[in-house]
């Protein structure tokens, strides 16, 4: 700091006593610089090394809408440029698993494979449109399939959970950013562990609900799932953000997913990207702060603004 100050100084001397000689001004400015310079780089260098010096010169939300405007994007939300901004620059991003990162619902994929699809469905759509608690929805799908360990590993085998198109190039860009990527999700951790791998995101990097086994029985038949999972009962996802917001001093993290739960998320999600490319919930579009049908457009919002680490 005090560098700055002696340069200024010194400029404003070399300038007031030299007008009629531009070049020794000119000599005057580099050089008082050119030692400013180094003392501040000097200076650094004895900062510990959990101090980051960083300018920040990120791309203002209006800036990142105006580009998609100018060529011809079909916009749709209730805060767009937020949510443009908070994506470009977000510390984490927290994808919804069904119907999200994978083109369906990974219980009623299981429900199908148990002969219990239509049963199951039902319940999903209350669950996912917001008709019914979502802990209430959740007992009441696996009180119907009853699902053992054995069931879930071989309809994983007959049925390979696919991946929405382009997602697997968002979650890229977005690591290349800097950015942290977790799988927040009302589903289960056996059927995600296998979504999570093909995209590079880690076990610990998963917020999901557990699925108890009798490991007595020769299948693992089910005897029960964990209430104590922050995703396993209404409001799950806020509070699985703030967790996250808590545990890793996140200051900004964005929600993308299809759900009402999804929505719930903001607060204290920064924002919420909903998600209509598998399913479009009228709920979720009204509440959503930029909602898109593809991953495209929020691709190229971290390729072309996103912070650089």
């Amino acid at each position: 700091m005090n560098s700055f100050v002696s340069a200024a100084k010194f400029i404003s001397n070399t300038i007031r006593s030299s007008n009629k000689n531009g070049s020794a001004v000119t000599r005057g400015i580099t050089s008082s610089l050119a030692r400013s310079t180094k003392n501040i780089s000097a200076m650094k260098s004895r900062l510990p090394t959990s101090v980051i010096i960083r300018a920040n010169f990120s791309t203002s939300g209006s800036d990142i809408m105006s580009h998609f405007v100018a060529k011809g994007s079909d916009l749709e939300g209730n805060s767009i440029e937020e949510a443009m901004h908070s994506l470009a620059n977000a510390d984490a991003v927290c994808f919804d698993v069904d119907s999200t990162v994978i083109n369906e619902e990974g219980i009623d994929v299981l429900a199908d494979s148990l002969g219990k699809g239509e049963e199951v469905a039902a319940w999903t759509v209350k669950a996912m449109e917001g008709d019914t608690k979502f802990e209430d929805a959740l007992a009441a799908r696996l009180d119907i399939i009853k699902p053992s360990r054995a069931s879930i590993l071989k309809c994983l085998d007959d049925h390979p959970l696919v991946l929405s198109p382009g997602v697997d190039r968002l979650v890229e860009v977005l690591m290349q950013n800097g950015t942290h990527v977790f799988l927040v999700s009302g589903g289960f951790r056996i059927m995600i562990e296998p979504v999570a791998k093909s995209l590079g995101i880690s076990k610990s990097n998963i917020v999901a609900n557990t699925i108890f086994f009798d490991e007595d029985s020769a299948t693992g038949e089910y005897s029960g799932f964990c209430r104590d999972e922050p995703t396993s009962a209404d409001m799950g996802k806020p509070k699985a953000v703030q967790m996250l917001k808590d545990e890793h001093g996140y200051e900004n993290v964005v929600m993308v997913g299809d759900g009402a739960t999804d929505a719930q998320a903001k607060p204290p999600a920064n924002a919420f990207v909903g998600f209509g490319g598998v399913a479009v919930r009228e709920a979720v579009r009204g509440k959503a702060c930029w909602y898109v049908r593809d991953f495209e457009d929020m691709i190229e919002v971290v390729e072309k603004f996103g912070k650089r680490m």
